[in-house]
């Protein structure tokens, strides 16, 4: 294993308990109320569509919120990850939540060789998980191989302007890192995650690249995937800039001010040739 793959690893095992635990990922209501969805499906229910009895892929699922969520839409879900704990919460949030689902260890990047070529109907992506990828192409070239002939990808992802932010300049919207994706990662050192919660991580070191926009269509494209949808939006699902956004009734966090300016997420869909 690459020392990046190792290095994010280790933190993602140690969020993955506090994030079952916080309100945020809203475990509980999975629970206890059979239709819940997640606040990232929720927002992209009318671009999903019917998507009842579709075989699907969640690619980097975590502890599989999302996951329970698409499955509860009709689609039959695998959720692949590379963290064994986020994998073992996934696996008791699903069981005590009475819906099946096939949970799968692995890197991304071995998706096609560990489940199969063109199995797939589905392969969905959702916030913040391709910064944690080094190679974009590589990245389409493993959807491009999951997907059936006419298999669907759709993405809502963090805008890559928004990872290029400083959010540790207050006064003003600052480019402190890359936009474009780059031959080594940026590493990052935070003790913190990104849910309420009273504790911390230990491993605190992460390695992350950026992918501009451009580089992920021209990626799919070169893939033999067709665009067929691409829309920026205002929000995110968490609180991305502290303290210069608000949240809405709808679960969104936004600009207090100039929204206008930044793109915070996008949606994206295409379809395999």
């Amino acid at each position: 294993m690459s020392d990046y793959r190792r290095v994010n690893r280790a933190n993602w095992d140690d969020r993955a308990p506090l994030h079952a635990g916080s309100g945020d990922y809203a475990v509980e209501s999975f629970r206890n109320d059979p239709s819940f969805l997640s606040q990232v499906v929720r927002f992209d229910v009318p671009r999903l569509g019917d998507i009842r009895g579709l075989r699907g892929v969640h690619l980097q699922c975590h502890i599989g919120t999302d996951t329970l969520s698409l499955a509860r839409l009709g689609a039959t879900m695998t959720g692949l990850d590379f963290s064994s704990v986020s994998l073992a919460e996934a696996h008791k949030i699903a069981e005590t939540s009475s819906t099946p689902i096939d949970f799968v260890e692995a890197e991304v990047y071995d998706a096609v060789s560990v489940l199969g070529s063109a199995k797939f109907d589905l392969v969905y992506t959702g916030i913040g998980a391709l910064c944690w990828l080094p190679d974009i192409h590589r990245w389409a070239e493993t959807v491009a191989g999951l997907l059936r002939p006419g298999g669907l990808l759709f993405i809502r992802e963090g805008h890559p302007v928004l990872w290029s932010i400083d959010e540790n300049r207050t006064d003003a919207l600052t480019i402190g890192y890359p936009y474009f994706e780059t031959p080594d990662p940026t590493e990052f050192s935070d003790e913190n995650t990104y849910v309420a919660t009273d504790s911390v991580v230990e491993h605190t070191t992460t390695q992350e690249w950026n992918h501009g926009l451009g580089e992920i269509v021209e990626a799919l494209l070169q893939a033999d995937l067709n665009l067929t949808q691409l829309i920026e939006h205002d929000s995110v699902p968490w609180e991305a800039l502290p303290g210069r956004m608000e949240c809405g009734e709808d679960g969104e966090w936004r600009l207090l001010e100039h929204r206008e300016r930044l793109p915070l997420s996008y949606t994206l869909q295409a379809r395999k040739r």
